[in-house]
């Protein structure tokens, strides 16, 4: 049986198609225009922007409910039972 590439589909000279490079293509920065690109800029530092506004506000939210919650333990007569030192030799 005889070995024929041409038989195959393939070319003998075995020449391939010269692929393009990263380099050689055009990204899509260099495809969009200038404005396009300032607008999706802006609109990316505006969306960071209020990212960094709500996780202050996050933060703010638990720090203040982390405070009530420590008033509230502090006027409750079961909490300071607990948590006081329960050896009361030291007060004769």
């Amino acid at each position: 049986m005889p070995n024929n590439k041409a038989a195959q589909g393939r070319s003998v000279s075995g020449a391939r198609p010269e692929k393009r490079t990263a380099e050689d293509q055009p990204t899509l920065k260099d495809r969009l225009d200038p404005g396009v690109i300032q607008q999706l800029k802006a609109k990316a530092a505006d969306l960071k922007e209020q990212e960094e506004a709500q996780e202050r506000e996050r933060k703010r939210q638990a720090a203040e409910a982390r405070k009530a919650e420590l008033k509230r333990l502090e006027n409750d007569f079961e909490h300071l039972l607990k948590t006081s030192n329960l050896n009361w030799k030291k007060f004769k």
